[in-house]
């Protein structure tokens, strides 16, 4: 189960796992809220994809925060691009960095749980033993920042709204038929099917929005629509409300001091800040340049080049800027380039293993990168779930039934990514060749490939930014050698996101966030429905029934065995048929801040949620302040 938010960020990971027993789901000593029949579904404070949670019904807070942080101060942030919207719900816009902190979930996740969840909005969950629905009881006190409660018909609103306004909604929900109030805080959703295990989880995902706002005329006059991009300020109910706003330089966000879930023990010690300011800039250079003048307090490093050679400054030399890779434990996305099978050039499998050989991923990590990678071999790398030597077992089995739709290397040959080493190089570059022509391209008059009608083969990388050019302008050379004509475009942000939703790009870089525990994201990822759907994460445009099959086995895994099986199946079936070319990951999350802050000793293990966790520390920023003049 991956979230939204962790769909449409590329500095988040995803969380969550396979479910084991329902009687395994509560934490360890937890009492059921009511069980006045044991065949009755019980009560869930909790919920976890594959074990107890850790905390039981009666925790006051977690342990990875300070109880009595101190509230106050101001964190200054910084973002690539622009943006146009304050709506993230729907396909068209490109919305405000951070404006997720003005909404609660009905559960909240547990940044140091891999897939645990814990009542927000929502004070329990209950389902059947067949997961066929669930119901959540909302907390009478939950409260809109405008005073009104959040009703049942406001979480009704939200999932229906959100299915029509965004294709991510539409697939990730697909499975629910009918959601209803059955109580007077009440209400229950109705799945299509039994069996799917996550389906009462990812249903506490979901963002809760106020149906009596965004039913309403807008500050134009115009009704309000949420599957319309908007710069009017909406309306939340979250530890963060909207303070101001300029759609040409960024956006301010304030706590709200009298929010109504700042007592609940998923709440305490969290949200610490008053202000959160988000400063956009079009470039990272001048980013970083006030980044080190201390003008934006905390950067988070994406580039292996940067963290080895820019942070000789002298605020880092006097131990103003602490830097620190903190170590991430959770599954590694798959980062790479990602080839438009839509566009016939990229319709053979052999085109798209070529590019892979070409790719020196081997000089790029060494030349670039000061050798801090390691090459993804895996969608699911760094965890259990990747599949590694040979089918066997339950995997084998599931492999089985679906042979004649599948590559016949899936039995017989281990996926592994070419390794250029200049020894090695020739060869795989031969290799290459070889499948191009097999594929029907042949070298033109001008020295060029070109296809049976005589079409050059061209392919243009678009970006929204500058952060990969050091890595395609050689890739692109590589690709010269092959006959293949390479050009770079970057576009600014708003525009990539238009031609990313609308298909219209050969090839991008695109993450594709996992986690332990996936399910119905796969679907809008690589499900055939999906690659139709304008919106979509299908980036790559994969209509095969195989896929479809074994993500179909993955959403209704009986067990955590199973759920493993099938998704070790399922990567085997992306890795060969060669839909892109990996890249890389990193197990730590490079993080550089000026010494301001205060945090707890431990950190959450899936990353270091520094607006859940950090403070202001009063003495520091004063030492710090005087320190660089200021």
């Amino acid at each position: 189960m991956v979230t939204f938010w962790d769909l449409r960020s590329q500095l988040s990971g995803s969380i969550r796992a396979g479910l084991t027993a329902v009687a395994v789901l509560l934490g360890p000593g937890a009492v059921p809220e009511a069980a006045a029949n044991p065949a009755e579904p019980r009560v869930h404070h909790g919920y976890s994809l594959t074990g107890p949670v850790k905390y039981g019904p009666d925790f006051q807070h977690f342990d990875w925060v300070n109880p009595d942080a101190p509230k106050g101060g101001v964190v200054r942030e910084f973002a690539l691009g622009t943006f146009d919207s304050l709506n993230p719900f729907s396909i068209k816009g490109q919305a405000a960095a951070r404006i997720g902190l003005i909404y609660d979930q009905l559960f909240s996740d547990s940044p140091d749980e891999e897939t645990a969840q814990y009542g927000l909005v929502a004070e329990w969950m209950r389902f059947p033993a067949d997961y066929s629905s669930v119901t959540f009881k909302l907390r009478p006190n939950a409260r809109w920042h405008d005073g009104k409660p959040i009703t049942v018909e406001d979480v009704i609103f939200s999932m229906e709204g959100k299915r029509a306004a965004h294709p991510f909604f539409a697939n990730y929900y697909k499975n629910v038929v009918k959601a209803e109030k059955t109580g007077e805080h009440e209400v229950t959703f109705t799945f299509d099917s039994s069996g799917n295990r996550e389906l009462p989880s990812i249903v506490g995902q979901i963002q809760v929005l106020p149906k009596h706002w965004w039913t309403a005329v807008g500050a134009d006059g115009q009704p309000r629509d949420l599957a319309r991009g908007t710069s009017e300020v909406p309306l939340g109910s979250g530890p963060y409300r909207v303070k101001s706003v300029d759609l040409t330089r960024g956006i301010v966000y304030e706590r709200v001091p009298d929010y109504w879930g700042k007592d609940l023990p998923v709440n305490r010690g969290q949200w610490n800040f008053d202000e959160v300011r988000v400063t956009y800039f079009r470039d990272r250079t001048p980013a970083f340049e006030e980044f080190k003048s201390g003008k934006i307090d905390i950067w988070a490093e994406n580039r292996a080049s940067a963290w080895a050679m820019q942070y000789e400054f002298d605020a880092v030399k006097k131990g103003l800027v602490r830097r620190e890779a903190l170590p991430q434990k959770r599954v590694a996305s798959m980062q790479a380039f990602a080839m438009n099978t839509r566009r016939s050039k990229f319709a053979d499998p052999r085109v798209r293993r070529a590019f892979n050989l070409a790719f020196n991923f081997e000089a790029a990590n060494k030349n670039l990168f000061f050798d801090q990678y390691i090459r993804s071999a895996s969608y699911f790398d760094n965890s259990e779930l990747a599949a590694k030597g040979l089918p066997t077992g339950r995997e084998l089995e599931i492999l089985t039934e679906i042979k004649d739709l599948v590559p016949a290397e899936v039995f017989t040959t281990e996926w592994m990514n070419p390794v250029n080493t200049p020894e090695a190089r020739r060869a795989n570059m031969a290799e290459a060749m070889k499948l191009l022509t097999a594929a029907g391209w042949k070298q033109g008059r001008n020295g060029g490939l070109v296809n049976e009608a005589g079409e050059e083969f061209t392919v243009e990388f678009l970006m929204a930014d500058d952060t990969f050019q050091r890595l395609i302008l050689p890739f692109v050379e590589d690709l010269k050698l092959l006959g293949i004509k390479g050009t770079v475009r970057q576009v600014d942000p708003p525009q990539f996101k238009l031609r990313e939703d609308s298909f219209d790009f050969d090839i991008i870089v695109d993450n594709f966030p996992q986690s332990i525990s996936p399910g119905n994201e796969q679907r809008d990822m690589f499900g055939s429905a999906a690659a139709a759907q304008q919106g979509s994460r299908n980036t790559i445009g994969i209509k095969n029934p195989a896929v479809d099959k074994l993500i179909d086995k993955i959403v209704f895994a009986k067990d955590r065995a199973e759920l493993v099986a099938a998704t070790r199946a399922l990567d085997r079936v992306l890795l060969w048929n060669h839909y892109v070319v990996p890249q890389w990951h990193y197990p730590y999350e490079r993080l550089a801040s000026w010494n301001i802050f205060g945090r707890p000793a431990k950190l959450p293990s899936q990353g270091a949620s520094v607006l859940r966790t950090w403070w202001i520390d009063p003495v520091k920023l004063a030492e710090t302040t005087a320190a660089r003049g200021g």
